[in-house]
């Protein structure tokens, strides 16, 4: 096999859980080769390098293997190489989303009802039309 189409490869890497879901990504711009957008049904082969952009976090992957058949986790971690700077990155953005998350100022508990009721009574006190 000398080339696969992206969407198919994508999902065989375990990028995305569906095909549909790839070809969303890629209909999107979230995946590029080579700086530029692509067509889900772009073939492409060992060597490639991939951008791909899910959620927070974005990777750039070398492609080492062709697959289209979508197997286990740790094979189809083979058909993959990340790049060292795109890994340091995506570990450098999760540290600062949980330490953001961390400073959050979230009571630790919900009101109980006699809180709730207060609550309300406040509201109501403070957001009457004859203020």
């Amino acid at each position: 096999m000398d080339k696969v189409r992206l969407d198919k490869w994508l999902w065989a890497a375990r990028f995305f859980k569906t095909r549909t879901l790839a070809k969303e990504a890629i209909a999107g711009g979230k995946v590029k080769i080579g700086g530029q957008r692509a067509k889900p049904s772009r073939d492409v082969a060992t060597g490639t390098i991939l951008e791909i952009q899910q959620g927070w976090d974005a990777r750039t992957v070398e492609i080492l293997a062709l697959s289209e058949q979508r197997r286990g986790a740790p094979e189809a971690a083979l058909l993959y190489r990340e790049s060292e700077d795109s890994l340091r990155q995506r570990e450098a953005r999760a540290e600062a989303r949980r330490l953001a998350r961390d400073h959050e100022n979230r009571p630790g508990q919900r009101p109980s009802k006699k809180q709730r009721r207060m609550i309300h009574q406040f509201l109501e006190d403070h957001n009457s039309p004859g203020d």
